[in-house]
């Protein structure tokens, strides 16, 4: 997938602003799934009867699958021009998610610094997700590297530039003058 014209560049967004993703709901698969993946076969999060007697009472999701899945919540939310991720300054694991439980990814912009002359910048993140009840299960800051629009050759925004651009010409140039 390449970026639209709905993709915000670094100038885009301010410091303050602030979104929230749409919901996914954690289901068994995909935390058997990310098991297998990612050989964490803990009985903590496959294993029902183990389970039970931990103070959970139920089989939890992996740590690292919730923060994976923050990653995907938070692509459109917002939308970037996003070229690389650069860090995790700080990432806390507040409370446990649940199979059948629903998340969402808050996004919070703490900083912005330009860098190459402004054709891209990196943005500081404040990245909370949280569940159904809106209770934060995991958060952190998290940087960013955006591209600036000087990296363009127009700096307006692709469909403000379009719309603007002159016609065609049916005449022929002048081609060079001497």
């Amino acid at each position: 997938m390449s970026f639209t014209p709905f993709h915000l560049f670094f100038d885009d967004v301010e410091v303050g602003q602030e979104w929230e993703s749409l919901g996914r709901t954690i289901t068994e698969t995909d935390i058997v799934n990310f098991a297998g993946l990612s050989g964490d076969f803990n009985p903590i999060h496959i294993d029902h009867e183990f389970a039970a007697s931990t103070p959970f009472r139920k089989p939890i999701a992996h740590g690292l699958l919730v923060f994976s899945m923050s990653s995907g919540l938070g692509l459109y939310s917002p939308p970037m021009r996003t070229l690389a991720f650069l860090s995790i300054r700080e990432w806390h694991f507040r409370g446990p998610v649940f199979i059948g439980d629903t998340l969402r990814a808050v996004s919070k912009v703490l900083n912005k610094e330009i860098r190459g002359r402004g054709r891209r910048g990196e943005i500081t993140w404040q990245r909370q997700i949280i569940n159904q009840h809106r209770k934060i299960v995991q958060e952190g800051v998290t940087v960013t590297l955006v591209e600036g629009r000087a990296g363009r050759n127009d700096s307006r925004p692709p469909t403000e530039a379009a719309a603007e651009s002159p016609a065609p010409s049916d005449a022929p140039s002048a081609g060079p003058t001497a």
